[in-house]
């Protein structure tokens, strides 16, 4: 018998039927058809029959269409009979469209051999139809030679359209002109209509009846119907088509939908009165009707949409601020924040949402989601559209969207509707931003004079253009690269000769009191080309050809030091007052003697602003940074340019609104963006290969960490973004991208991993101890050449170079904040010295490099995107936990040699589980009530269950493992070289309960399984690796697949098999998908296709051979087989 699927429902169905007699009546005999039928697709668990009166007789049999019947036979009069029913099903997820058609009924028309008309002549006789009938289907658009499937699915769509549901109770069935006339129904109606609808369309259909089963959704849909509100239950009908190939297909035109697992059949039959639920004499007498049915369920396992139970939950929430209360006593000053990620949830198969980083759907819903959480977090905040990474092999650079505002509460930008918004274009042109740029000038007292006309390079772009081939059209250019293609034409439409942009340079000037000085630039053509590309004009600004500096007099910026206080910052209409300053010009030039810029070279003597600069004269007074104002699609942008503080940047702000106000044009502010200050709070949303990203700003509590989190997904969903994707088997990935924790404290200052080193200590020496705390929370790609190896992962020798670091760190005390940064910044790196591909990345707690990377936090990139924000949630739950119990008892235990014990024991789910329930006990031991149970929804969807099996006392399981994936040689690649990795490979875990190992042996494909016991009597576990894909790049290429996988329980006395299952790396069918999955329901679907809980090995056996590997000994290697 197979044991209960993974990730299910189970529910209780009952259905209690009551007559009562005004008086004792002879009762004749009475067929019950209330059991669900043999080709029930719904996992039936359990079923029960209770008649009233006792004194009865029954025999099951089945009626010539092999539905079940019940027969009663009552010897005495009865004032009453009662049916009860009970049924217990799995509403395991059923894909109705999981099936095969002959290639001759692919489209519709088509005909039935001759051997299955006659075998489905009861079920294709028809009556003449009526006139409405008759009218119906003369509308039916046959024309096309249609998909046969899409035939259906329409007509289904429109019968349910046409026809309203209603409850009647009188016994029958309408006439078919009746409920066309009426355009209403009950669901007998309907399904007997379509039954003859489809008769007269040549296809072969027959009535169902029986139970439907509905559900409560976890989550609300965002498009369609809500469904029902609570769970529901009745007694249902609708129709079945017989298609060749197929076999029987349920279609419910109630719903318009195709049956699935909440249709449960009982009677399928060519006329309605053959299917009724209960049938039979009775003697006449006055009768009490009365009709109850309730649904319940009865079991839940933890799921991707639903992990905990509101008990649970709380429970959660509470240990939480518990541990708040921990943290606050103990002065840790601990902030944590999160970098979550997010797909499209109606486009699974597009390159941006898998490989690419960059896209147009991915741009839209980033914009929209970004406005809506600077709504929810953020008062008065500065919405900035700036350049994020750049990587090679990548043409264009990737954007970056983050939201700046001031913890004070002080707006940054007051009025919204002068923010630009991509869908709402102003037709923005070049006489605009010229406008713009000389009235933000005069606001900040600078002289218009200065603004200069920015032009795309001519002789570039007709140097470009007498490249290109004779037989084309610039603005036609058939170029292959579709870049460089919209680049020409965009360059020459627009003529290369026009204005594009203007710039405005501008710098601060320190000396007696802060202001803003502007200047000119010289260029040596008369007009300021541009370089060519697609970036923003700020980024191409031709600052090579401005005249030349001596070394040691050229103006630096220098980034605060981000652990010196910092007074509070000017209200913002403090800042609008201090714009109004004498205006500078030629004429009016300042006293410019003892002035600098910005913090670097003295003014070296008083040589007039506007004076061309000599031959080998060091042009050290010269502004060499620009504000820009740029039209482009429709939008005017501004380009700000790099200050050193914020107060600098936020003037500069203030003076870019108060002009758009003035001018009323909407802007997009662009280019650099505020220097890193702790006064300021931001969070970003930039692109990754796959996803979007959405770095959140730091929270300083428990609620704080709670209401963000549940606002990020709240509002990723409502912008159509989702954390759930599949492969194409059904296998869930989260989003395929991280949910990386990054943990410090406000300021620099306050982080508790730069007050105490030992605190980072103890978390690589407690994650490296227990390797469940990499393996559990992590993606599918994992190994030496992951985006977050171990530090034992490839090389060894690590080790010991970690324990030296280690025996420099005095537990519990404070230190230097470069001392933590010094020991590890050398020892936390990827095989190649990235220090950022790291499961512990610190290239921002105190990097000797910049102050950007001086600001004391800690990114732990093992955590992978869970599908359910309370899932993510618990995962920051418990990495408070340690840090809390770290702070107290910082952990010095002797770091533990796996070896390849890391990925042979540890790559299977109940290694991890085991060494992950002692990370739960040692918080138990420190007063943390903290339950396994909570990361029992992480086990499952890292772990998912294959499937099951029981035989004699002896129960097997099979549950996906990890398998690490390896990196091929470098190939040739665009821009450069490229390297693939190998996920064909896969490993699943097989673990068996009741097992005597003097007699049983578990056998894969007629090998022996290494079981090794657990310490449990009886229980053995072992993993199996095998090709699940053959691509024609791999490791092994010409290793074939390994499919199907058998799974024997060997029996060494008799020399058989006593059971079995079966396991398809691919559809049992021969299906190929080509789309990734749309649901998790979809998903669940395409796993449990590939699952049959039979299929063993037949007759006798022969001992199964060994496959001996020294290096894994837990592991049946296939490919050596």
């Amino acid at each position: 018998m197979s044991k209960v699927g993974p990730m299910s429902i189970h529910v209780a169905l009952h259905h209690h039927t009551t007559y009562r007699y005004g008086r004792p009546i002879d009762v004749g005999p009475q067929l019950v058809r209330l059991r669900p039928a043999a080709h029930c697709r719904t996992p039936i668990l359990s079923y029960s029959l209770k008649v009233e009166p006792a004194n009865h007789f029954i025999n099951w049999q089945q009626d010539p269409q092999g539905n079940w019947l019940a027969r009663l036979v009552f010897p005495e009069k009865t004032d009453h009979f009662e049916v009860s029913v009970d049924v217990i099903a799995d509403m395991a997820v059923v894909n109705p469209f999981d099936f095969f058609l002959e290639p001759e009924a692919e489209h519709y028309p088509f005909a039935y051999d001759a051997e299955l008309s006659e075998d489905l002549a009861p079920f294709r006789k028809t009556t003449p139809p009526g006139p409405l009938l008759a009218a119906w289907l003369a509308k039916v658009n046959r024309e096309g030679n249609p998909r046969t499937v899409d035939f259906l699915v329409r007509l289904n769509q429109r019968l349910q359209g046409e026809i309203g549901y209603v409850i009647r109770m009188e016994p029958g069935v309408q006439t078919f002109e009746q409920t066309l006339g009426l355009a209403k129904g009950s669901c007998r109606d309907t399904g007997w209509l379509l039954v003859n609808i489809l008769r007269h369309l040549g296809f072969a259909t027959r009535f169902v009846s029986g139970y439907l089963i509905q559900l409560q959704p976890d989550e609300k849909p965002l498009d369609g119907p809500e469904g029902p509100t609570h769970d529901f239950t009745d007694l249902h009908a609708w129709c079945e088509v017989y298609l060749p190939g197929a076999g029987w297909i349920g279609l419910d035109p109630t719903s318009g939908l195709l049956a699935g697992e909440g249709h449960i059949p009982l009677a399928c039959t060519p006329e309605p009165q053959s299917a009724a639920p209960i049938e039979g004499l009775v003697e006449k007498a006055d009768v009490d009707f009365a009709f109850d049915m309730a649904v319940t369920r009865v079991r839940e396992t933890p799921r991707t949409t639903k992990p905990y139970e509101d008990e649970t939950w709380h429970r959660i929430l509470a240990l939480g601020e518990a541990i708040d209360g921990r943290l606050s006593r103990a002065d840790m000053r601990l902030s944590m924040g999160g970098e979550p990620t997010f797909v499209s949830i109606d486009d699974m198969d597009g390159e941006e949402w898998n490989t690419g980083a960059l896209g147009p759907d991915k741009r839209r819903l980033a914009g929209r989601l970004f406005r809506r959480l600077a709504s929810r977090f953020a008062q008065g905040p500065l919405l900035h559209y700036g350049q994020g990474k750049w990587y090679p092999g990548e043409q264009l650079p990737r954007w970056a969207l983050t939201c700046h505002w001031r913890r004070d509460g002080e707006p940054i930008w007051r009025e919204p509707r002068l923010i630009a918004h991509e869908e709402k274009p102003i037709g923005a042109t070049e006489e605009l931003a010229g406008r713009f740029g000389r009235a933000f000038a005069e606001r900040l007292q600078l002289d218009p004079g200065y603004l200069l006309p920015a032009f795309e390079d001519t002789w570039y772009y007709l140097w470009r253009e007498r490249r290109l081939p004779v037989n084309v059209d610039p603005a036609d250019s058939r170029l292959d690269d579709p870049l460089e293609r919209e680049r020409l034409a965009r360059v020459f439409e627009q003529g290369l000769e026009s204005v594009i942009g203007h710039v405005l340079p501008i710098q601060r000037t320190y000396g007696n009191g802060k202001r803003w000085r502007s200047g000119p630039w010289f260029v040596r053509p008369e007009k300021m080309y541009l370089m060519p590309g697609d970036s923003p004009i700020g980024f191409r600004l031709p600052l090579d050809s401005l005249p030349w500096t001596a070394p040691g007099e050229r103006a630096q910026f220098y980034d605060m030091d981000p652990t010196m206080p910092r007074e509070p910052l000017p209200p913002l209409d403090a800042m609008r007052r201090g714009a109004t300053v004498m205006m500078q010009s030629a004429a009016a030039q300042p006293d410019r003697v003892g002035a600098v810029i910005g913090n670097g070279a003295p003014w070296s003597g008083v040589t007039p602003l506007d004076a061309m600069p000599g031959k080998a004269v060091s042009a050290n007074w010269l502004v060499r940074t620009a504000l820009a104002f740029e039209p482009r699609d429709g939008h005017l942008f501004v380009f700000m340019p790099p200050v050193e503080t914020a107060e600098d940047y936020l003037d500069l702000i203030a003076a870019v609104e108060d002009t758009a106000e003035e001018l009323d044009a909407p802007v997009f502010v662009e280019g650099y963006a505020p220097p890193f200050d702790p006064r300021l709070n931001h969070f970003s949303i930039t692109p990754d290969p796959g996803v979007i990203e959405v770095n959140i700003h730091p929270s300083l509590g428990w609620r704080e960490l709670v209401d963000k989190t549940e606002i990020v997904y709240e509002e990723a969903r409502a912008t159509r973004l989702g954390a759930q994707k599949f492969m194409l088997d059904g296998r869930h990935t989260g989003t395929g991208g991280g949910n990386h924790i990054v943990v410090g404290g406000v300021t620099p200052a306050d982080s508790p991993l730069l007050r105490r080193p030992d605190l980072l200590k103890s978390l690589i020496g407690y994650w490296h101890n227990h390797p469940s705390l990499s393996y559990l929370f992590s993606g599918l790609f994992i190994g030496p050449t992951s985006q977050h190896p171990r530090v034992d992962e490839a090389r060894n020798d690590q080790l010991f170079e970690l324990e030296i670091a280690f025996k420099q760190i005095a537990a519990g005390r404070e230190a230097q904040p470069w001392l933590v940064d010094r020991l590890f910044r050398n020892i936390l790196v990827d095989i190649t010295g990235n220090t950022h591909r790291s499961e512990f990345c610190i290239d921002k707690l105190y990097s000797p490099d910049s102050a950007v990377g001086r600001r004391g936090l800690l990114e732990l990139r093992a955590f992978e995107m869970p599908p359910h924000q309370r899932m993510s949630l618990a995962q920051q739950l418990l990495l408070r936990g340690l840090l809390a119990h770290f702070w107290d008892h910082p952990y010095e235990r002797p770091l533990t040699r796996w070896g390849t014990r890391l990925h042979d024991d540890f790559m299977l789910p109940h290694f991890v589980w085991q060494d992950f329930t002692e990370v739960v006990d040692d918080l138990k031991r420190d007063s943390f009530g903290v339950s396994a149970d909570w990361f029992m929804p992480h086990f499952e969807f890292r772990f998912p269950e294959i499937g099951a099996i029981a035989q004699r006392g002896i129960e097997m399981e099979l549950r996906h493992a990890l398998e690490p994936w390896h990196v091929l040689g470098e190939e040739a690649g665009g821009g450069g070289t490229a390297r693939y990795v190998d996920s064909s490979l896969e490993r699943l875990q097989v673990k068996a309960q009741g097992l005597n190992d003097a007699r049983h042996s578990i056998v894969c494909n007629g090998y022996a399984v290494p079981m090794r016991a657990t310490g449990v009597p009886g229980e053995f576990v072992a993993g199996v690796r095998f090709r699940a894909w053959q691509p024609p790049n791999a490791l092994h290429p010409t290793i074939g697949v390994h499919t199907p996988l058998v799974f024997d329980i060997h029996d060494s006395w008799s020399g058989r098999s006593i059971g079995g299952c079966t396991y398809h790396v691919a559809h049992p069918g021969g299906r190929n998908y080509d789309r990734f999955p749309v649901n998790a329901n979809e998903a669940e679907a395409r796993r449990r296709a590939r699952y049959a809980p039979m299929g063993h090995s037949q007759g006798e056996m022969r001992p199964p051979q060994p496959l001996h590997n020294p290096d894994h000994p837990l592991t049946l290697d296939l490919r050596r087989a």
